[in-house]
């Protein structure tokens, strides 16, 4: 059955020094620290990850995508290169970077990778420049973070980006990234445990109560995690939508419930219940094989969760490809 892990992280092998292009610090860059591994920091020196080569050699990920079974890789960047907090031009350079070596590995094993471009979201008309670009060079879609230096994504300057992608046909990714309070919850890698999920439903929530579903409703769009919290809190956001309209429907008068048939989400939830939980809300249609590869915090073994649920196998078929494909607007035989 073919499989597509529609959440999959890449780099580049070589990063630029940007701190001595553009004259300021804050990025990133790779040490390379041994045979097959780098270590990702800060241009002031501190350390964020260690990283192996299967995060940008396409051949190693290709052999680990065959070990396991993954037909198709859809490609994006690690949200630390979103470079929102940049001044704009600069983080235009950086995602043309970035989508230029995404695009040159989908060119080269277009049956084993899809794409997807980030784009400079702290200047909105920079940002849809740069996704018009993305589309002519074979990218599909765009990922995007769940704030943009802590602004929400019902800001209303975001909101001709998002039409944008609905009227160029492009798929969005949002994943979490810069998690609110998380200065405030260093310790036992709560950011990534508690912060992450909250973040997805802050983006939801935003998007939802903005009108921007509403308004846009060709729109296709994926949110990482499972959703993170809201699926789980749907009930809460829900009721509280209900008792406090003065507060949550002052800009758009729909329930929160009207647009679960609207929203994709990827399987990376780590637990049966979860799972069946979410194809139970929104069906398996909505639902797409995601593995957050290769980081430790995502499925080792990308399907092993759909593959040992007791659906039938058109379910499965669902979960594996046919929501991804529905997403990135793609034929069935694309990848065959």
């Amino acid at each position: 059955m073919l499989k597509i892990d529609v959440h999959t992280h890449i780099l580049p092998r070589d990063i630029p020094n940007w701190k001595g292009k553009f004259g300021y610090g804050g990025f990133i860059e790779l040490e390379h620290n041994g045979p097959g591994c780098a270590l990702m920091k800060k241009d002031d020196g501190r350390s964020f990850r260690q990283i192996e080569d299967n995060c940008w050699d396409a051949e190693k990920r290709i052999e680990e995508m065959d070990d396991v079974g993954v037909n198709v890789q859809v490609l994006s960047t690690v949200p630390v290169m979103f470079s929102y907090w940049t001044k704009p031009a600069d983080g235009a350079e950086v995602a043309e970077f970035l989508n230029d070596q995404i695009a040159d590995i989908v060119s080269e094993f277009p049956l084993r990778f899809a794409g997807l471009g980030t784009v400079p979201l702290q200047q909105t008309d920079i940002a849809i420049k740069e996704l018009e670009r993305c589309k002519q060079i074979g990218l599909l879609g765009v990922e995007i973070g769940t704030n943009v230096n802590q602004t929400n994504l019902d800001e209303p300057r975001f909101f001709d980006f998002f039409a944008a992608c609905e009227q160029l046909d492009m798929a969005i990714f949002v994943h979490p990234w810069d998690m609110m309070g998380q200065d405030d919850m260093q310790k036992y890698w709560l950011p990534w445990l508690v912060g992450m999920p909250a973040e997805v439903s802050r983006a939801i929530c935003s998007l939802i109560f903005s009108g921007v579903l509403e308004r846009l409703p060709r729109l296709r769009i994926c949110f990482a995690h499972g959703g993170g919290a809201f699926p789980a809190t749907l009930g809460r956001i829900d009721h509280g939508f209900s008792v406090r309209p003065d507060l949550c429907a002052v800009d758009n008068p729909h329930s929160p419930r009207k647009y679960l048939s609207r929203l994709y989400f990827d399987s990376l939830v780590h637990e049966a219940a979860k799972l069946d939980y979410l194809v139970k809300l929104v069906g398996a249609d909505q639902i797409m094989l995601g593995s957050d590869y290769p980081f430790p915090l995502g499925e080792h073994h990308p399907g092993h969760l759909i593959d040992s649920m007791p659906y039938e196998d058109e379910i499965k078929s669902m979960l594996f490809h046919g929501a991804a494909l529905n997403w990135l607007a793609m034929e069935s035989g694309s990848f065959t």
